[in-house]
């Protein structure tokens, strides 16, 4: 410490420059871009990776699942983690995981090693979301700069979901799909190196107690859940095995509330969602992914088994969705700053759900078209709606709870996303090229619906909630 640095806390950050705080964005965006990417990235591929490791739908499910089952259950406790051992050493133990668990995934020999090895690609994504999002805020001290950061970095990870398609597709165009995998490599080594000089090390200042009996039953839910969703067609929806996940999911989440209630330091303070606006962030949260991941595995099955399409021109087909989101994105987050939350969240209701009417009637000759400006519809409605959900979260809640408002708000996003893939591939499981359009008709609708839910919640994100240049 210098002589004229002013004395801090022990678990204080130093005092960042204006380019060394855009930096440490820029350096946590370049990781929750490869986080979002690596949840949508592999849609687009799975044809692929079912005709090489000769493995059917309810199993290529599992392989996008497998990574947002475990990234939604573990994302609070890894920001548990982070404030206890520190902040960037957690996020680049994160890194490693995650680059180790992409070199396995690219190797994997069969769809069983391949669904594993996305399951620990979760571990090291969750110690990525919510400690960066932990990160970037305890390094913009600044109310006015700190809401600039999180709806860029909302924004980010909103835009990486929905450019995995068509990265995917480019990627296959010229190579297999381990190359969905090896992709990561790089950027893990960029992230890693740039962390290690620009970001500071940072603790919570009080150290929370790991929720064991909480993260399990959470995680024990969420995979009832999914699981029945995604092995319900094959099993019968009212067979014994079926009926069994129904209780044990019922079961779990019971007891999830009781013992969390009970808890003095639980993994998820269930008295947060008394607080209409910060339970409204949550429920939009989840809809609207439920919505993307609806409709992108929807898109990749429909075009690629129904109009015979490669996966370049599915994946290219997205494009009008990740245009889209780029360039509203950004556009919400300062509408956000200005107004509030409430005029993107209505925007964004009102594109989702004009995309998913779009498609409820979908046939195999559905024109291109029509096609592309649904697409285009989700995407600029999903654009619209991340940076409102992210800093209604925040603002529903007293500052120091940021951390836990970011970190519920990511968790629910995958528990979206992982329910979105469960349901549209449960749609559609057995369903022939012929059939698949008339299928797949109820996931448009509930795309549709998502959006009315959107609509909804902007009604509870009052804009005194986010008074002009505060979070």
């Amino acid at each position: 410490m210098t002589a004229t640095t002013h004395p801090v806390p022990p678990l204080a950050p130093p005092v960042l420059s204006a380019r060394r705080r855009w930096t440490v964005l820029a350096v946590c965006c370049l990781s929750m871009f490869l986080v979002g990417l690596d949840t949508t990235i592999v849609n687009v591929g799975l044809p692929a990776i079912g005709r090489g490791l000769d493995t059917d739908t309810r199993g290529l499910e599992w392989i996008v699942d497998a990574y947002t089952l475990v990234l939604a259950g573990l994302l609070i406790s890894s920001g548990a983690l982070a404030d206890r051992f520190g902040r960037r050493r957690v996020f680049q133990c994160g890194l490693a995981i995650f680059g180790a668990a992409s070199l396995v995934c690219a190797l994997a020999p069969s769809a069983g090693v391949l669904v594993a090895a996305r399951a620990v690609q979760g571990v090291g994504a969750s110690m990525l979301s919510p400690v960066a999002l932990a990160i970037v805020v305890n390094a913009m001290p600044d109310p006015k700069e700190r809401a600039q950061a999180i709806g860029i970095w909302a924004s980010v990870f909103g835009l990486s979901m929905a450019a995995g398609p068509v990265t995917g597709g480019a990627l296959l165009a010229g190579l297999d799909w381990r190359a969905l995998f090896w992709i990561n490599a790089p950027v893990i080594v960029a992230a890693l190196l740039l962390s290690a000089v620009f970001v500071p090390e940072s603790r919570g200042p009080r150290a929370r107690r790991l929720d064991l009996p909480g993260q399990l039953l959470l995680t024990v839910a969420l995979a009832a859940v999914v699981g029945v969703l995604i092995e319900g067609p094959r099993i019968g929806w009212t067979s014994p095995a079926a009926l069994a996940g129904y209780a044990g999911a019922a079961a779990a989440t019971a007891a999830f509330v009781w013992v969390e209630a009970r808890r003095p330091e639980p993994l998820m303070d269930l008295r947060l969602f008394r607080r209409p606006v910060f339970s409204g962030a949550v429920v939009g949260a989840v809809a609207v992914f439920v919505a993307l991941n609806t409709a992108l595995l929807l898109n990749t099955l429909y075009l690629q088994h129904t109009r015979g399409w490669s996966a370049l021109a599915a994946g290219v087909a997205t494009l009008p969705l990740a245009l889209g989101a780029t360039v509203c994105a950004p556009w919400s987050g300062r509408m956000v700053g200005r107004t509030g939350p409430r005029l993107p969240l209505l925007l964004a209701g009102g594109f989702v759900t004009a995309g998913g009417a779009c498609l409820v009637r979908l046939t195999p000759h559905t024109s291109v078209l029509l096609l592309l400006a649904a697409y285009a519809l989700i995407g600029v409605g999903f654009g619209f709606a991340n940076a409102p959900i992210t800093n209604t979260a925040v603002n529903g809640l007293p500052p120091e709870r940021a951390g836990v408002a970011g970190a519920i708000t990511s968790t629910a996003r995958q528990i979206g996303a992982a329910l979105g893939i469960a349901i549209a591939g449960g749609l559609v499981t057995g369903a022939g090229p012929t059939g698949l359009a008339h299928a797949s008709r109820p996931g448009w609708m509930l795309v549709a619906a998502c959006g009315v839910l959107l609509l909804a919640v902007a009604q509870v994100s009052r804009p005194k909630e986010a008074p002009k240049g505060s979070v």
